[in-house]
């Protein structure tokens, strides 16, 4: 059977206890599923995003970042601070100059599994 949206679904009323059970056991906890819908609105921003694929090549300052996307330093600090927060990125500082780099591996690790979603034919 076919619902309104095009989905497919049961024709059957059985609810599958030991299934719902086995998965209620395993689900983390609600601030969890919380937290991580956060962490994937972040990524729900062309700019962000472009950001990050950036910084996956290189360690870039605010000034080179605006360059690239041909953005302001006000408009590229403001999405930094947003992917800051939520710990996407990372910075330091050499004299004057801030380097600001992806905080972990596991950062390229969910861009780059995006990419090979997206690009699946």
């Amino acid at each position: 059977m076919v619902d309104k949206y095009g989905i497919e679904k049961c024709d059957c009323t059985v609810i599958h206890e030991d299934i719902i059970a086995s998965v209620q056991k395993k689900m983390p906890p609600e601030e969890s599923l919380y937290d991580l819908a956060e962490l994937f609105k972040v990524f729900g921003d062309t700019t962000r995003i472009r950001i990050l694929w950036a910084l996956a090549e290189s360690d870039m300052c605010v000034c080179d970042i605006a360059a690239l996307l041909s953005m302001t330093h006000s408009a590229i600090s403001h999405q930094l601070r947003v992917l800051k927060q939520a710990r996407l990125v990372k910075y330091r500082k050499e004299g004057k100059v801030v380097y600001y780099s992806l905080d972990d591996e596991h950062v390229k690790q969910i861009f780059d599994q995006g990419l090979t979603h997206i690009n699946e034919k």
